[in-house]
């Protein structure tokens, strides 16, 4: 008898097994819903090619869908409109995904653009700083605070500096002026694929301080985020898959993405933004779908350390790794 039940509840545990994938399947919206709008961080540039790609190239069009991809007016709206249900997906920043969520913001991250860290603390080469303990009694120039505070007080700390060694300035997104002007000295939060390329162009090369070679552990540095409560939508398991074959094919193509890429944006056909896709391509992620929980782990117990977040709560409550499609 004890071991008819114990078959019994094998069999119930494989049967529910087999049904899970078409759980999610279940609680789909209406399946003739193609439509699927995308709110990015900020205007459109290379960090977006693969979207843009899978846009002018089909790769949406050949999983049945219609993205309508949107710029925000304040960067600081796409997840709140993805939490509100004003839009279906937005692009964020892995960092920032960790303090909305502890805030109470009711997202998820359901794939990756960028696989890397893009931020760097930048001088220019011709100037004194040579090295990150270099920065002692200088001014900082920064963009958005919290994250990047914590990130540049890491980094002082490795060179054996404090946070109050140095003054900030907020020079707003102004970091390549801030710095050729000499109102600051560096500054926290410059992307390596731009902020160096104006550097180099206005023939004033930047030096960079990478935070993954001074002890902050990698991230995914754009995200793509839902509403938690409509994660099973179907169209985002085909979303992620177009999102991953436009990778594809930007990496096998690149010289016949740009030229797409332009075809629909001319306004970016500059020598800044042809270095910038040049230099993001490597960067973009591979398997957009792929969630690695032991890094996001990781990293949440770096922002707990720096005070950035008062918890670190699990992975799931962050992110998720969606089903394959059928």
């Amino acid at each position: 008898m004890i071991m008819h039940n114990l078959l019994r509840a094998i069999a119930l545990l494989l049967g529910l097994a087999a049904l899970a994938p078409n759980l999610w399947a279940a609680t789909d919206p209406d399946p003739a819903n193609k439509k699927l709008t995308v709110m990015l961080d900020w205007f459109v540039n290379p960090d977006h090619a693969a979207l843009i790609i899978a846009q002018e190239k089909g790769f949406f069009a050949a999983q049945d869908l219609e993205v309508e991809l949107q710029t925000p007016a304040d960067p600081n709206d796409p997840p709140k409109l993805a939490a509100a249900g004003k839009v279906d997906l937005a692009v964020s920043y892995q960092p920032q995904l960790f303090l909305h969520v502890n805030a109470g913001l009711p997202i998820k991250r359901i794939g990756t653009l960028v696989a890397t860290p893009l931020n760097s603390l930048v001088v220019l080469k011709d100037g004194p700083v040579k090295s990150i303990a270099d920065l002692k009694g200088h001014k900082i120039g920064y963009s958005v605070g919290g994250f990047e505070e914590a990130l540049l007080k890491s980094m002082l700390a490795k060179a054996g500096l404090k946070i109050e060694d140095v003054t900030l300035i907020n020079v707003n997104f102004a970091l390549s002026p801030a710095l050729l002007s000499k109102q600051v000295d560096a500054v926290i939060g410059a992307f390596r694929n731009f902020e160096l390329n104006q550097l180099d162009l206005a023939k004033k090369p930047g030096r960079a301080f990478y935070p993954e070679e001074e002890g902050i552990p990698p991230y995914d540095e754009l995200v793509l985020v839902a509403n938690r409560e409509k994660l099973t939508d179907g169209r985002y398991r085909k979303f992620l898959t177009a999102l991953e074959n436009a990778t594809l094919y930007l990496l096998n193509h690149p010289d016949e993405s740009w030229k797409a890429f332009i075809s629909k944006h001319k306004d970016l056909d500059d020598e800044l933004n042809r270095r910038a896709w040049r230099d993001t391509l490597p960067r973009l992620a591979r398997r957009p779908a792929a969630l690695d929980e032991s890094g996001y782990k990781r990293f949440a117990q770096f922002l707990l350390k720096q005070g950035v977040l008062n918890v670190a709560l699990p992975v799931s409550n962050y992110a998720v790794q969606l089903p394959s499609p059928d």
